[in-house]
């Protein structure tokens, strides 16, 4: 009785019809960016003073220059970690006072020689921002005493990722919904989320918009990650499909809901485990017919197995390297998403910045697809972690006169990172067999949603301690997993080791 991979084969591994739907799907990949990152944008925290409309007044009188008007007016600016009372704290004097000289109204008006002797008070009536666009920090004044706000907004995705990937996960591997029609819902309503949330009349709302864009947009994703890596190609087309679904990431492409629905077909493992195998025949003589060659296999029987969460802690085995796979998905995000938002603090060109760490993806990719079939998965795995963690500690010590080769060492430190990443993303999903495949990965996957939910409390208070301090936190937990027990360096290589953790395969399962 011949496999899906056999029948797979015969009619084209990764022919015409595959590759028009993995490329789909990679669009798809493209649609997530925004959410994922897109903090780096709608985060941006401009320069910013208090607002006093008694100083816009005598500004205007006395003819001053911008800088004239932050000299005057303006507590002393320091550099990161010493103060931030230019930004958060104004004189407390009232400027509307009368008769203030144009050359030295402090003096004139508080009789203090020393400007550190007077006395300052919280902003009362707004922020000046010295920038000319827009963000969600300038539209709802996420500064100073609400700074914390802008961390709940990224941790508030990041929850919605957790809860979603499992819930998803789980309807996805059941009986009546399956892949497809998953896939088609979450993208619409990540639509129409996503729509609402640029509307959204206060901070209060715009947060329950962020949440559901998290709480369908990881499930949908990881939903088309699972169809293009293994229900429309054969185990050969594995690190290929991961790595390309992967790198299509940083390129946003919006996507009518109408092409998804046409071009991609249900799962065709999906309903051989389910037993649906007319509607997998179908399937399959749709995929031929799509790639010009002829079918006529006996079916595939499939036994009807419904995955559980215990199946996934159901042996010692299994049960170690689940945690293993949930751990490593945990450093790879603290990392990952820690060093996309500490270079949107950075100073820099964030548009330039952002898009030399978004070219490094690709010759990671490449790396990988040289390498791992070549030496194995453990390897690559331990060198891009060594990668990773040096580069932290060399970015956090570099001068910023040298900004050269602190934006070198970063794009190096993103490089090795995300090979870590794609590494997980490959290996988690090549571990479960099909009935269970989507909720592994949704669920070892979901510790990065734990991982993003504390990421920005340690990039953005940390940041406010010292600049740097969160690149040696980074360094650190890096340097914890490099010196791990070896089993978890051997995570690289359970790709080998399948019937070793679930057992020998019965012959009617569709893997």
């Amino acid at each position: 009785m011949p496999t899906l991979d056999d029948i797979l084969e015969h009619i084209g591994e990764f022919d015409l019809f595959q590759k028009r739907a993995f490329f789909v799907l990679c669009l798809l990949s493209a649609s997530f960016t925004p959410i994922y990152v897109g903090i780096v944008f709608l985060g941006f925290t401009p320069e910013h003073r208090c607002f006093h409309p008694g100083i816009a007044e005598l500004s205007s009188r006395c003819g001053w220059s911008l800088e004239e008007e932050l000299n005057y007016t303006v507590p002393e600016h320091r550099e990161h970690g010493e103060s931030l009372s230019h930004q958060c704290r104004r004189y407390d004097m009232d400027w509307n006072t009368t008769g203030l000289s144009c050359t030295n109204p402090l003096e004139n008006l508080t009789g203090y020689s020393n400007r550190s002797s007077i006395p300052l008070t919280p902003c009362q009536d707004g922020w000046v921002y010295d920038f000319s666009g827009s963000s969600i920090v300038t539209e709802f004044n996420l500064v100073c005493e609400d700074s914390w706000k802008l961390d709940l907004f990224q941790s508030c995705v990041n929850a919605g990722f957790f809860i979603g990937s499992i819930s998803i996960g789980y309807i996805a591997d059941r009986y009546v919904f399956g892949r497809k029609l998953c896939l088609l819902l979450t993208i619409l309503v990540n639509s129409i989320s996503g729509v609402l949330m640029a509307f959204a009349p206060s901070y209060r709302w715009m947060l329950i918009y962020r949440f559901i864009q998290g709480l369908v947009s990881k499930g949908g994703w990881l939903t088309g990650y699972i169809l293009s890596k293994t229900d429309l190609s054969t185990e050969t087309q594995f690190s290929l499909n991961t790595h390309c679904y992967n790198d299509i990431f940083y390129f946003h492409i919006p996507v009518p809901d109408c092409l998804y629905c046409r071009c991609l077909p249900e799962s065709p493992r999906w309903l051989i485990a389910q037993q649906k195998n007319d509607k997998a025949m179908k399937i399959i003589n749709r995929i031929a017919k799509g790639n010009g060659k002829n079918l006529n296999p006996d079916e595939e029987d499939g036994e009807k197995l419904s995955p559980s969460f215990l199946d996934l802690v159901r042996t010692p085995q299994i049960r170690k390297h689940t945690l293993i796979l949930m751990y490593t998905w945990f450093t790879s995000s603290v990392l990952y998403q820690g060093l996309i938002m500490h270079m949107g603090i950075a100073g820099g060109n964030i548009y330039l910045d952002f898009f030399y760490s978004a070219l490094v993806e690709f010759p990671a990719a490449l790396i990988l697809i040289l390498t791992i079939d070549r030496i194995g998965r453990r390897y690559p795995w331990a060198a891009a972690t060594l990668v990773a963690g040096s580069a932290c500690l060399i970015t956090a010590f570099v001068p910023d006169s040298i900004y050269w080769l602190k934006i070198t060492a970063a794009c190096l430190g993103r490089m090795g990172i995300t090979m870590c990443y794609e590494m997980v993303c490959l290996v988690n999903a090549e571990l479960y067999p099909t009935f269970l495949r989507n909720l592994g990965v949704l669920v070892c996957s979901s510790m990065c949603d734990i991982g993003g939910i504390i990421t920005p409390f340690i990039v953005y208070r940390l940041a406010e301690v010292w600049h740097e301090l969160p690149l040696i936190v980074f360094g650190k937990i890096w340097a914890e997993v490099n010196t791990t027990p070896s089993d978890l360096v051997k995570v690289g290589s359970l790709w080998q080791s399948r019937e070793l953790i679930l057992g020998p395969p019965s012959p009617k399962v569709a893997y």
